[in-house]
């Protein structure tokens, strides 16, 4: 049986590996390759650190489209794959690869999951995780100053220099593209649970 691949997409910050996560739970029994679109940034080690620090890392562009949806087809076909190891602090992939191996289930997310047409065209289902976006701020400053090294004055600036304006011009509009829209973020539950619900059902259709 050929894997059904789930994206999820929404804002930054907005509760999308949560949900991925809630979904893993609830799918017991069935294996699942999960991938992260953060792990296909494209690979910035030729371009000095502070160039980097500036790159606009929330446009479509940032992505190595090409490699993800590679590795997509492979999964569906029942292949393992060397997923990327990107390194946040130095803003460009490690050398090293991390094997994913196929399941059942096929599951990507990230931000831009549902803004790249030649990835959303090998996805059966498109979720967005939606969240208000004081929330999406909060979290994302303290999850980079906490997990990622970054400092405050620094988060600050590319929230307003490119995280804001992308996410209104690509992130937001991909919305449109969804399946299911799960509003409050990662942790509703009942929306969760009808996401995984119907997943299950499609795993058991004959």
């Amino acid at each position: 049986m050929r894997a059904l691949t789930i994206g999820i997409a929404g804002g930054t910050a907005s509760g999308k590996t949560t949900v991925a996560r809630r979904l893993v739970e609830r799918l017991a029994g069935h294996p699942i390759a999960l991938l992260d679109q953060d792990a296909y940034y494209r690979d910035l080690s030729d371009m000095p650190l502070e160039e980097r620090r500036g790159f606009n890392f929330d446009h479509p562009d940032a992505f190595d489209a090409d490699l993800l949806v590679k590795h997509l087809q492979e999964l569906k076909a029942g292949r393992p794959v060397e997923k990327p190891v990107y390194s946040f602090a130095l803003h460009s992939r490690t050398g090293e690869t991390q094997r994913v191996n196929p399941g059942d289930v096929v599951l990507l997310e990230g931000i831009l999951v549902l803004a790249l047409e030649p990835v959303r065209a090998l996805l059966d289902v498109k979720v967005f995780v939606d969240s208000d976006a004081d929330v999406r701020v909060l979290r994302r400053l303290s999850r980079d100053i906490k997990e990622r090294g970054r400092d405050f004055d620094g988060v600050v600036d590319q929230y307003f220099r490119t995280v804001r304006p992308m996410h209104y011009g690509f992130v937001e509009p991909s919305k449109r593209y969804a399946d299911i829209i799960i509003p409050h973020g990662g942790l509703n539950e009942v929306a969760i649970e009808m996401v995984a619900g119907a997943v299950r059902q499609r795993l058991t259709r004959p």
